[in-house]
């Protein structure tokens, strides 16, 4: 096993981390309620995952201060110390985190498979990626709880590391697809319009913060897999913040969406893009041509002599 830090440190700068990041997703969320109400249209399935996404990441929190502080300082005079206390990962706190974070990521990998059905309008294009997810979702039910049951407090036992490594890489092979799928689509419908619009303005900053929130997510995703594969408990240092994470690349992509001032004049054509394609093939079939139109002039002459 590689040189480990330990875990009393791991899991303060964990908290810490974990804290700053969620103060920026909390100013986030504030944005997004905001952007969600914009003109008085109150977007009410946003609004119920964004305030989903806020409590659960909020309880996340709390969970994390109170285990750092029954380590630290309820629990340091037990032996082992606190090293022993967070070794012990069938603590009922540890379990919590862990089903907690399981809740997490099938809440923000759900929404991004369904913008891409939005943007798609066709199930047979989510269908991989709701395999991907059903997959994942039972990994994180199930991880967590042969986690509590490892011998020895020991995580990186072989069923254990079967069930984590097998969450963890579904859950970032679904975040890829699906994001991947999602700025595809965005960006060929992008080029299909481009020639025909009548204004300057485009999708493009769409499709990056798309690609942005992608990369994000699937950094720390990456940087977990590769920790825990080397047995290395930084991982519960990224794991940590990839609550607040989670959420901040669902806030950023709405923000970004909604307070585009082109926003609503190209929703429309992605969200009915099949429509449209269907009518410019129309076009094409059927050009117009040019229309002659005669006017007759007839004029009368009522004077009086």
């Amino acid at each position: 096993m590689v040189s480990n830090i330990p875990l009393d440190t791991a899991t303060i700068i964990a908290t810490v981390l974990e804290g700053i990041l969620y103060g920026f997703s909390v100013l986030m969320f504030i944005g997004t309620i905001w952007a969600s109400s914009y003109k008085r249209d109150v977007n009410r399935p946003i609004a119920l995952v964004a305030i989903l996404l806020l409590i659960l990441s909020t309880a996340h929190m709390i969970v994390d201060i109170i285990r750092l502080e029954d380590g630290l300082i309820k629990y340091r005079n037990s032996p082992g110390g606190p090293v022993a206390f967070f070794q012990n990962i069938s603590q009922p706190t540890f379990v919590t985190k862990n089903y907690i974070n399981a809740f997490q990521t099938m809440l923000g990998d759900g929404v991004v498979i369904y913008r891409c059905y939005v943007v798609w309008q066709s199930v047979w294009i989510i269908i991989l990626p709701s395999v991907l997810w059903c997959s994942a979702s039972a990994a994180a039910l199930i991880a967590p709880y042969y986690a509590s049951q490892a011998t020895g407090g020991n995580i990186y036992t072989n069923q254990t590391r079967q069930w984590i490594t097998a969450l963890f890489s579904l859950t970032l092979a679904t975040n890829l697809i699906s994001s991947g799928l999602l700025a595809y689509r965005i960006w060929t419908i992008e080029r299909k319009v481009s020639p025909i619009r009548a204004t300057n303005g485009t999708m493009m900053p769409i499709v990056r913060v798309v690609v942005d929130a992608a990369i994000m997510y699937s950094a720390a995703l990456l940087t977990i897999l590769i920790c825990f594969v080397c047995s290395n408990n930084s991982q519960f240092i990224v794991l940590d913040m990839i609550m607040p994470i989670i959420s901040i690349t669902f806030y950023m992509v709405f923000i970004r969406i909604t307070l585009r001032k082109t926003t609503r004049k190209f929703l429309p054509m992605v969200y009915s893009s099949a429509a449209n394609e269907r009518e410019r093939r129309n076009l094409q079939q059927y050009p117009m041509k040019p229309l002659q139109i005669h006017i007759s002039q007839w004029t009368h002459n009522d004077s009086t002599k």
